[in-house]
C-alpha cells in the first residue's frame, strides 16, 4: 500500500515517520499550548493510519474513506493519550483507528439495524466497560443486563447486532509461512461420512427396546442423571445403569 501515489491526496511515499521520542515531544508540546505540535503528530502519524486500513482492504471499501475515517480515530487519540501513563503511542492509537474504521463500517452496513438497538448496544458496551472496571474482570451478559435493569435477551441481542462480520479469508494465524484462515478453522460438518454416521447411529438406536430408548433419551439428550432416570421409570439405579451399558454395547456393535 506505501506504494500507492496518493490516498486522500497524500504522497503515501513521503510520509515522515515519527520516533517514540518525537511523539512523547510533540505531545508533550500539545499540552503546553504549542498550535503546531498537533499538526505534526498528525502528519507524523498517517502511515500508522495505513498500516491499519491494510486490514480492510478485502471489503471493498473506498481506501479514500478508510483512510479519512482513520485519520479521525488517530486525530482522537492523539487528543486523548495520556503521557503520564507508560504506553507506548502506537499500542493506545490502533484499537482507537481500527474501532472508528469498524463504527463507520457499521454505519454504512447493508443491514440495517435500527438506532434504538444500536444506542443500547453502545450503553451496553459502556455499562460493560464500566463493571470491568469496577470487578477486575470481565462482566457476564446477566450482571450487564441487571445493571441496565433490562432483560437479559434484550442485551444480547443487542450487542450481537453490532458484531462485525468475520470473512472467511481473514488470517488467524501466521508464523512467516503459510497462513491459517478462519475457513481453515471452520469444520465442514456436512460431508458424506457425517450423514452416513448418522443414519447408522438411527438405525441402531431403531433396535433397542423401548426402556432402552427411553433410558438414553433421558440420559443423554434431557441430562437426567441414573438417580432421577430411576425415579421416573420406577427401577433401581444399578438396574438403570445396566441397561444403559446394554443399550451402549448393542450400539457400539450394530456401528
Amino acid at each position: 500500500m506505501y506504494n500507492k501515489v496518493e490516498i486522500c491526496g497524500v504522497n503515501t511515499s513521503s510520509l515522515k515517520v515519527l520516533s517514540e521520542a518525537e511523539k512523547m515531544r510533540l505531545l508533550r508540546e500539545m499540552q503546553s499550548g504549542s498550535p503546531t505540535a498537533r499538526n505534526e503528530m498528525v502528519n507524523g502519524n498517517l502511515r500508522l493510519v495505513l498500516s491499519v486500513i491494510q486490514r480492510f482492504t478485502s471489503r471493498g471499501e473506498n481506501l479514500d474513506d478508510l483512510f479519512q475515517v482513520g485519520c479521525i480515530g488517530l486525530i482522537k487519540s492523539i487528543d486523548n493519550f495520556d503521557i503520564s501513563q507508560n504506553v507506548r503511542f502506537s499500542t493506545y492509537a490502533v484499537p482507537m483507528i481500527i474501532g472508528e474504521i469498524r463504527r463507520y463500517l457499521r454505519d454504512n452496513n447493508a443491514v440495517r439495524i435500527s438506532r434504538s438497538v444500536r444506542d443500547l448496544a453502545y450503553k451496553a458496551m459502556q455499562c460493560k466497560e464500566r463493571l470491568t472496571n469496577e470487578l477486575s474482570r470481565e462482566p457476564t451478559i446477566e450482571e450487564i443486563a441487571r445493571e441496565m435493569d433490562l432483560p437479559r435477551e434484550e442485551v444480547v441481542l443487542a450487542l450481537e447486532s453490532i458484531v462485525e462480520p468475520i470473512s472467511l479469508y481473514e488470517p488467524v494465524f501466521s508464523d512467516g509461512g503459510d497462513t491459517i484462515y478462519v475457513m481453515d478453522q471452520v469444520g465442514d460438518r456436512n460431508d458424506d461420512s457425517n450423514w452416513l454416521d448418522e443414519i447408522a447411529l438411527k438405525e441402531a438406536i431403531r433396535g433397542l427396546s423401548d426402556r432402552e430408548k427411553r433410558i438414553l433419551n433421558l440420559r443423554f439428550f434431557k441430562g437426567r442423571t441414573q438417580i432421577e432416570v430411576s425415579a421416573e421409570i420406577g427401577i433401581s439405579q444399578a438396574q438403570v445403569s445396566r441397561l444403559e451399558k446394554n443399550a451402549l454395547e448393542k450400539i457400539k456393535k450394530q456401528l
